[in-house]
């Protein structure tokens, strides 16, 4: 009868409970990343100020397409009008609502309990970024979508008019000028988060983050300009350096994509794949810069 019997031969082939239950309690690094995820959109929801900040975004938006007529225009006209605006405004935005992202979390002392759980600084910027991007992109989105409708509803003659001067029209043309504002909103959030994990404090993060400000927005412009009259940047290699900058590649892929495609003349306002690059590069290495802090 003994025989009958299966033992193990090796006391460690045994299971233990113990193993067992730590297995199947501990939550896995995906789960816990969804677990931020879903954080970060409740604080924005619950948050009045990205509520308030949303809607003065769609208000602007809607009431500069709307005032300039040039929803009537279609929608080139349209893009041409709101570029500029959002040059300044979508920055604005992006840092409003990363740059006390994790400093918010260290002050409450919610990093130290993430930290012991299985999942790396890496997944906790990872987590904290997309939730922010959809909240983000939420708030931008939404009144470009808006203003494409309002587009398709009031185009009159004055579509027509534009077509007759050589300029094609489409939606598509609309449809790059949202990716690429959606792909300049993302980088300026990943550098709004490397500033929400740098400082210790919320007066440092808004100071870090009204220079940041400055820099994106006059600074890199204003040495790109200065290089170019000094000679440093020859016409040649111009459209080149304007990638170094997220605004100067944003604003060039705009013009390349669809304003320059739409009248079909027209000198090369940026280098298309040296301008994607660099607003990869500033995205990853702004997010690496975060994740290098927290792991000191």
């Amino acid at each position: 009868m003994s025989g009958d019997v299966n033992t193990p031969s090796d006391p460690s082939d045994r299971p233990t409970g113990r193993h067992n239950r730590s297995q199947s309690t501990a939550p896995g690094s995906r789960h816990i990343l969804e677990t931020i995820i879903g954080r970060e959109l409740r604080t924005i929801v619950r948050t009045r100020t990205f509520f308030i900040l949303g809607l003065a975004f769609a208000a602007v938006v809607l009431g500069i397409s709307w005032i300039s007529g040039s929803v009537r225009g279609g929608y080139v006209p349209t893009l041409v009008d709101l570029l500029t605006p959002l040059e300044l405004l979508v920055p604005v935005v992006a840092i409003a609502f990363g740059y006390r992202a994790i400093l918010g979390d260290a002050e409450r002392g919610e990093l130290d309990v993430l930290k012991t759980y299985p999942v790396s600084s890496r997944e906790i910027v990872a987590g904290v970024y997309v939730g922010r991007a959809i909240g983000l992109l939420t708030a931008i989105v939404a009144p470009l979508v808006i203003t494409a409708m309002t587009v398709v509803v009031a185009e009159d003659e004055g579509r027509t008019l534009y077509a007759s001067h050589s300029g094609v029209d489409s939606p598509i043309l609309f449809g790059r000028f949202v990716v690429l504002t959606i792909l300049f909103a993302l980088t300026v959030l990943a550098i709004a988060i490397a500033i929400s994990a740098v400082v210790s404090g919320t007066r440092s993060a808004i100071a870090l983050s009204v220079v940041a400000l400055v820099v994106l927005l006059v600074g890199f412009d204003l040495a790109l300009v200065y290089g170019f009259s000094a000679g440093s940047i020859g016409d040649g290699s111009l459209v080149h350096a304007l990638a170094l900058s997220p605004l100067s590649a944003y604003r060039g892929l705009v013009f390349e994509s669809s304003i320059i495609v739409a009248s079909g003349t027209g000198p090369a306002a940026a280098s298309p794949i040296a301008s994607l690059v660099s607003l990869l590069v500033w995205t990853a290495a702004s997010l690496g810069t975060a994740t290098w802090v927290m792991n000191r």
